[in-house]
């Protein structure tokens, strides 16, 4: 067997190992590979081969593994809007009774109609909650 085939064969390899681990640490090997491969339907013999192979598999692991590795580590996408505001600490600014249909919290200085998230709740003025869910412009908020 020639040994571009074999070069082949391994890159293969390498690359369906990196896309069943997603770690992106095979896959700047199978890049090797697939050079040193190239590098012998050149007519390049065995060192021009294992050149080709070390010096791409180690720029690939020298420069695109950083790379992909920050995208992986990005932080999630930052919540906004109504959204921002659930599991936020707020106080009771008036009596939350959701059988009474009243209530309100401050939370990060704005005052939102409240209810409990719980509807046999009754939360006193002053406490401090947590924002459940928002619901339209109404707070839902248990101890």
């Amino acid at each position: 067997m020639e040994a571009w085939v074999v070069w082949v064969v391994v890159a293969v390899a390498l690359a369906v190992g990196e896309i069943l681990t997603t770690s992106f640490f095979l896959f700047p090997f199978a890049l090797g590979a697939a050079a040193a491969a190239i590098a012998d339907l050149a007519g390049g013999g065995a060192t021009p081969q294992a050149i080709a192979f070390v010096v791409v598999a180690a720029l690939s692991l020298g420069i695109v593994r950083p790379i992909a590795r920050r995208h992986v580590r990005m932080p999630p996408q930052l919540r906004t809007g109504t959204a921002a505001l659930v599991g936020r600490t707020a106080i009771v600014t008036q009596t939350i009774s959701n059988d009474a249909a009243e209530g309100a919290i401050r939370v990060d200085g704005e005052i939102w109609t409240a209810r409990a998230f719980d509807d046999d709740e009754v939360i006193e003025a002053g406490r401090r909650v947590t924002v459940m869910d928002i619901k339209g412009a109404t707070a839902l908020v248990t101890e």
